[in-house]
């Protein structure tokens, strides 16, 4: 459709003027391209190529559409270059354009693109369509509904919940800010919302039952932390650019008047307040399911912006808070100046949410009180019930699997036994109708133990499964019995004499009979999943329960990676159908890629890609298969929500792995959604709660937040577990190293020898001496660490030669710390070709040129890592470069540059890629000499007076 200029008129919607074009009188662009375009034109031109983007068609054939408005349509796509599905928004462009116009449309959309927070939809991509002059944007896939369909859906929404929002929002405003960004569109339906899991708030004293009689009322609805995503953000101003270089609008309005700020209407300059106008006429939408000032055109909504009071008594029917009433007076004041930064605004937020859950609290003692009085009455004069047992919490259809016996001649058949075991509780994972405890959970108990009754109280189940395993040449025989712990009966039992291809079948009649016995109801999915034969060549599967025997390990090390990682691939080498391998390969080598226990090389990332989607493609329904797809878009791309999305298919597939929760609540940490990852750490420790890896993991949560009380409670109870664990003493250590307790930290590395695979326990030893100031004890070990490098370490090697570097420097021996340092550099350098987004490597050669004195490359490798991984994508690793930046400036005689660092780290939770990844405290900061040169910068001092 070419516009035509016919003669001015004004606008009848938003009251700018416009030309009437050869269409018709149908209003001024901006109020077409606000509506949609479906009314007037489809802006999809004929194929589905956009770039590297192609648009998803349905079964039927059809472009998936995800919605129409503001500019364009939306539209499903595939990025073909990195394999991910995004949202494609296609916009209509009527007119040619010109060299500067196209120039000036990509320089702010790259500004809006290089937007990176958890809380805003990322923009990946804008371009232009060559063919057809279009311009088109792709953007992060937001799974969930916006506010406006929220609100049209529920009606208004919680206080609460209303405010937890808002803070999101504004957290989002505030990073914008720093890039001078503003929306200039932020409306409800400009904001999804994907639903949180149900937290435990400070308020919610009460029992199930209560929480369920209260939630009736709609200010005590149970509280929920849910996950923000503003989409568009910034795209409003690349396209108003584009537009004021095509005359395609007038008066530069753009934005929704409903929502709009007064000074939008007016062509004044807008800034981040003017998006906290809308954010306020966003919080009062929510909170009442009406427009502030509602008006048929824009003239109308400006006068009554300007005239008229607001409509405080809506607030007040929808029980809004005093705080938040008067905070949003503020954010909708006329005058920018007189609204809140972002900053205040969440600070704000903050305060106000503390008198809402305050005021609920109190609210419930008090209803709590007088349900107690009524319960304590009914006791008094109600007769006893006989017979009634103690209050348990536990089900029971549960069921643990304890180690089965290994009775083969051969000890190195002993892979077997835990390998059948492990299938058995497979099958049994898989049947919703029951809980069933993780391997993880089991394995450090012994075969038959005699306290059964404490045991099942342990794992918190009911009945446990023991078992035995026989193997003699190829034929297996297999000794299984079910007991019911409390009373030590045994209910069932049974001998399986099988070949070692017919093994499936017996692990297949054992499960069943467990479900029978537990009286456990199978769908007809789970009874086909429960006797699936994964494969059928015997040595295909004899390499498999090889590496799932060093898969379960507890401790991922490069040993136990390298090894389960070498038997998966023998197996499907041996059966290119074996699906199940094909997902614990992919599995094993994601893990092994985020954790770099494997060298985190881009063939590896490849190879966890393809491992995935071959065992997809050759069974769709496989839990493990979806699981591992999910865990690769978690590790290898750090593509969250796509992860999450396979994460929470997968649990309709595997109703009772702790893994999904697990893996949720790594998701969340490196969202910065602590509180979130903490509840999905409690979910997965209820299905696996003596899984010590998983303790371990939820203790680094409370260390990354400096929550040291917490964190040494989870540490002690892996050590009930196993006892003088060398990881676990190790992580003792650096927090009494944080807490700047060296004498206590000494005790507990004393009695350890870590070997140089035990990376963390080592270098927390070093640390030790560094901050001791006493080098010359580490140095003779690792010089002899260093004399027999293991290859299967990689560049972990020539990191222990940093630390040599730095403990022959402050020991006083310069010439042997070059020397050290330049070997350390050229043995590094060759694995940054091979690994060039791993930020721990190009750290480590950040530091080592720092100690050669090579000011430019230590600082500009320092800004690469954090260019690799940035704290908006990675709340949990992302701020560790900014750490390595403060140690390099610090070193090169650059303190502002070291003291704004340490300022932004001092403030926020995360894991350092030092030492025993604790993050930097006011302890750390006075021990540690890498800072010594800032020592009289009175800033330094104020940043370590604080504990």
């Amino acid at each position: 459709m070419e516009l035509q200029q016919q003669s001015a008129a004004v606008c009848p919607t938003c009251g700018t003027r416009r030309e009437r074009t050869s269409a018709g009188d149908i209003g001024c662009m901006v109020c077409l391209l606000r509506v949609g375009l479906s009314d007037v034109a489809d802006p999809i031109p004929p194929g589905d190529q956009f770039g590297t983007y192609a648009i998803v068609r349905r079964n039927d054939g059809t472009p998936w559409e995800l919605g129409r408005g503001a500019m364009g349509i939306t539209f499903r796509a595939l990025d073909t270059s990195l394999d991910r599905v995004v949202a494609l928004k296609i916009i209509q462009t009527t007119v040619a354009w010109g060299t500067t116009a196209r120039e000036r449309f990509l320089r702010e959309a790259r500004a809006a693109a290089a937007l990176r927070h958890p809380n805003i939809a990322t923009v990946y991509h804008f371009g232009i369509r060559e063919e057809t002059g279009q311009c088109f944007y792709a953007m992060e896939l937001v799974e969930g509904e916006t506010l406006d369909m929220r609100v049209k859906r529920t009606g208004p929404m919680d206080p609460l919940e209303v405010i937890d929002i808002a803070r999101q929002i504004a957290d989002a405003l505030a990073a914008a800010e720093t890039r001078g960004l503003v929306h200039r569109d932020l409306k409800p339906a400009n904001i999804m919302i994907v639903a949180g899991e149900e937290r435990d708030d400070p308020a919610d004293l009460l029992q199930n039952s209560e929480k369920q009689h209260l939630g009736k009322c709609r200010n005590v609805a149970k509280p929920s932390l849910p996950i923000v995503k503003v989409i568009d953000f910034g795209v409003a101003k690349a396209l108003t650019e584009k537009a004021d270089a095509t005359t395609l609008t007038h008066n530069r309005f753009i934005g929704t008047p409903a929502f709009s700020s007064p000074e939008q209407f007016v062509n004044r300059m807008v800034d981040v307040r003017s998006d906290i106008y809308s954010l306020g006429a966003t919080i009062w939408y929510l909170l009442t399911g009406r427009t502030v000032f509602p008006g048929r055109t824009a003239q109308d909504i400006r006068g009554k912006q300007l005239s008229a009071l607001l409509p405080l008594q809506q607030l007040k029917a929808a029980r809004t808070p005093s705080r938040l009433i008067a905070l949003l007076k503020s954010m909708l004041a006329i005058e920018p100046a007189a609204r809140p930064s972002p900053r205040d605004l969440a600070l704000k937020l903050q305060r106000c949410r503390a008198q809402v859950t305050h005021r609920r609290q109190a609210w419930l003692f008090m209803l709590a009180g007088v349900l107690f009085a009524a319960v304590l009455l009914f006791a008094v004069r109600s007769p006893h019930p006989k017979n009634v047992s103690s209050a348990s919490s536990i089900p029971e259809k549960s069921v643990a699997v304890l180690p089965f016996q290994n009775l083969s001649d051969d000890n190195s058949n002993a892979y077997i036994a835990s390998g059948i075991e492990g299938e058995i509780l497979t099958r049994l994972s898989k049947i919703a109708d029951l809980k069933v405890i993780s391997q993880t959970s089991t394995e450090r108990y012994k075969s038959s133990p005699k306290n059964l009754p404490e045991v099942a109280r342990q794992l918190g189940v009911t009945y446990i499964l023991e078992g035995s395993v026989q193997k003699s040449r190829d034929t297996v025989r297999v000794n299984v019995q079910l007991i019911k712990a409390a009373n030590d009966s045994h209910l069932w039992a049974d001998t399986f004499d099988r070949k070692l291809t017919d093994i499936f079948s017996a692990e297949t009649e054992v499960a069943k009979a467990v479900a029978d016995q537990l009286q456990a109801k199978l769908t007809g999915q789970e009874e086909q999943a429960i006797s699936a034969k994964p494969t059928d060549s015997t040595e295909a599967y004899d390499a498999y329960l090889r590496g799932l025997a060093y898969m379960m390990k507890t401790a991922i090390t490069a040993g136990n990676s390298l090894s389960a990682q070498q038997y998966l691939k023998e197996a499907v080498r041996l059966d290119p159908k074996f699906a199940l391998s094909w997902a614990l390969l992919s599995l094993v080598d994601s893990r092994g890629y985020i954790t770099q226990s494997l060298q985190p090389t881009l063939a590896l990332r490849d190879e966890a890609r393809q491992a995935a989607q071959t065992a997809l493609t050759l069974q769709p329904n496989l839990g493990e298969a979806v699981l591992a797809k999910g865990e690769y878009h978690y590790a290898c791309l750090r593509d969250y929500n796509a992860a999450v999305r396979y994460f929470e298919q997968a649990r309709q597939f595997l109703p009772n792995s702790c893994r999904i929760f697990e893996f949720l609540a790594y998701v969340e940490r490196r969202r910065g959604q602590w509180d979130q990852s903490e509840s999905y750490f409690n979910q997965a420790e209820r299905l696996d709660p003596r899984n010590v890896s998983l303790l371990g993991q939820h203790a680094l949560s409370y260390i990354n937040l400096r929550r040291f009380p917490e964190a040494l409670r989870k540490l002690d109870q892996i050590l009930d577990i196993v006892p003088d664990d060398v990881d676990t003493l190790a992580q003792k250590a650096s927090i009494a190293q944080a807490e700047g307790d060296l004498p206590r930290a000494s005790a507990l590395l004393a009695p350890l020898r870590p070997a140089a695979s035990d990376s963390a326990a080592l270098e927390t030893q070093i640390y030790q001496a560094m901050l001791e100031r006493r080098p010359e004890q580490i140095i003779p070990r690792l010089k002899e660490i260093l004399a027999n490098p293991d290859p299967a370490l990689g560049f972990y090697n020539s990191e222990l030669r940093f630390w040599l570097g730095w403990a022959q420097e402050l020991a006083g021996d310069h010439s042997a710390a070059q020397a050290t340092w330049r070997q350390a550099r050229s043995e590094l350098e060759p694995f940054l070709k091979e690994q060039p987004q791993n930020y721990i490597l190009i750290g480590n050669l950040a530091l080592t040129c720092m100690g050669l004195g090579d000011k430019a490359a230590a600082l500009s490798l320092s800004e690469r890592a954090a260019g690799v991984i940035p704290t908006e994508k990675d709340a949990f690793n992302g701020p560790g470069p900014t750490e390595i930046l403060s140690r390099v400036a610090a070193r090169m005689r650059e303190p502002d540059r070291a003291i704004a660092a340490l300022q932004k780290l001092m403030s926020i939770p995360y894991m350092s890629p030092l030492a025993n990844n604790v993050p930097l405290t006011p302890a750390l900061l006075r021990l540690d000499p890498m800072f010594d040169p800032l020592r009289n910068d009175p800033r330094f001092q104020r940043l370590i007076a604080h504990q």
